[in-house]
């Protein structure tokens, strides 16, 4: 292990949150003979019985519904990714000089093993999963982990020096961080989400740009060269800078050159991939997430003849533009990790046109107008759902597109969908929108469509 187990043994730690990477970092800091305790705000008979049961019999202690009376009894908070770090008894507890760190972090600190990092506002699962078979394929020990919902404390405790953790980080993960360095980290663009958390695109993207901050001359940051917003953040890294392009020919990075994924290298030579037109996955985000993995996996010293056939056999990734079926000349698609609308935008330009479109959700403090100026020559029908749907309602009434109805759950959406579709239409599932009015998360939303779309009469 990279840090002396001395470092965590004895330590009182509070883990804020008892959502997925709060449990593995419970269960890693008990492996390491922290004295722990865990705060979460629902009630405990809101939480698994099981799980209660297995924390106090470790003498875990808990703070279900409520707060740690004094925040100066505890030497160190782990922070859950959905915990604002903004709350006052965590302000509190840094002020009295507790150590403030997320779970991203603590991994780093405690495990071995080398770190490919990838963030951005879209993207970050597909091109994290297709980097992670690239690295299979090319024989590596690696570990899929992070955002993408295996915790990556629960791998970095096993970690060996020679393995790769390929690691989907959110900002909300970045955030919290103080030394993590990846050997090769990514950012793959930069629009605006989460503002309701961040407050500006400034902030964000200072979050995102942590990804980068330790790192020195001997790594490498791969970025969007397209995205000038994202762009922009490489003025402050001191590792080697390699942009991707899907739009022009760069003097180093990777790009499109005569219809091929091409890398040149600092030297000028031109490391041929795969034909762009090879993919499976659809779309020209999909072919930026190619980019990108072909540039993460090229300068993680991976050879290129194993980088060209591992993004020709991906096939995507759940819930991200899943083709779900064809039903009598109608296709479907679930794209219910679209959770914004630039998401929601990037799905139907990779549709392209005869769209049924379910959208709606939690807005999280969003404007769709944007979202709505999309639907000019692509979607035909609106079907809304959820809690704030109307505010995409208000939007499409503003811009003249007035074909939407409204649905009260999901069933009935694909119903109707099923109804009004003929054959060459496309429907849609991608909300622009959270799931949580409705949903524990987009997954589940996902799963549900697909169930909803298998039930329907063929």
């Amino acid at each position: 292990m990279k840090a002396n187990l001395n470092n965590i043994k004895n330590k009182r730690v509070l883990i804020v949150g008892l959502g997925r990477s709060g449990i593995a970092a419970a269960q890693a800091m008990l492996r390491l003979q922290a004295q722990v305790a865990i705060q979460d705000v629902k009630k405990e008979e809101d939480i698994d019985a099981q799980l209660c049961a297995f924390l106090r019999g470790q003498g875990v202690t808990c703070y279900f519904n409520q707060i740690p009376p004094d925040m100066s009894e505890f030497d160190m908070l782990i922070l859950s990714p959905g915990v604002s770090p903004e709350l006052p008894f965590i302000v509190e507890a840094e002020q009295k000089g507790v150590e403030i760190v997320g779970e991203l972090e603590i991994a780093f600190r405690i495990g071995s093993g080398n770190y490919v990092a990838i963030t951005g506002t879209n993207g970050k699962t597909t091109t994290t999963t297709l980097v992670g078979e690239i690295f299979k394929a090319a024989g590596r020990k690696t570990y899929v982990v992070g955002n993408i919902g295996t915790a990556v404390i629960s791998a970095s405790v096993d970690a060996e020096e020679d393995s790769w953790l390929v690691t989907e980080t959110s900002s909300f993960q970045l955030e919290t961080t103080k030394y993590f360095k990846p050997a090769v980290s990514a950012i793959l663009n930069l629009t605006p989400d989460h503002l309701n958390r961040h407050h500006t695109m400034k902030e964000y993207g200072r979050a995102k740009a942590r990804i980068f901050a330790n790192q020195r001359e001997d790594g490498y940051l791969i970025i969007n060269y397209d995205d000038k917003t994202c762009y922009r953040l490489a003025a402050d890294c001191r590792a080697k800078v390699i942009p991707f392009s899907r739009q022009e020919e760069l003097q180093l990075g990777a790009f499109i050159k005569a219809g091929r994924i091409v890398i040149k290298e600092e030297e000028g030579n031109i490391i041929d991939i795969c034909a762009a037109d090879q993919l499976k996955i659809i779309g020209a985000h999909n072919l930026e997430n190619a980019l990108a993995a072909a540039a993460i996996a090229y300068f993680s010293g991976i050879d290129p003849k194993t980088i060209g056939s591992s993004i020709t056999a991906f096939g995507g990734v759940e819930h991200r533009l899943e083709f779900c079926g064809e039903i009598e000349g109608v296709k479907y698609y679930n794209d219910s990790k679209g959770t914004n609308v630039d998401a929601a935008v990037t799905a139907l330009k990779a549709v392209e046109k005869n769209i049924l479109l379910i959208a709606g959700g939690d807005a999280k403090g969003q404007e769709f107008d944007e979202f709505v100026s999309a639907f000019g020559g692509r979607v035909k029908k609106l079907i809304l759902l959820g809690r704030d749907a109307h505010f995409i309602q208000e939007a499409a009434d503003r811009q003249g597109f007035t074909d939407y109805v409204y649905c009260r759950d999901m069933d009935e959406c694909v119903k109707r969908a099923y109804e009004m579709a003929v054959p060459g239409d496309t429907v849609l599932l991608s909300p622009a929108c959270a799931s949580w009015d409705m949903y524990d998360n987009f997954e589940q939303r996902g799963r549900h469509f697909k169930q909803c779309v298998n039930g329907l009469e063929r």
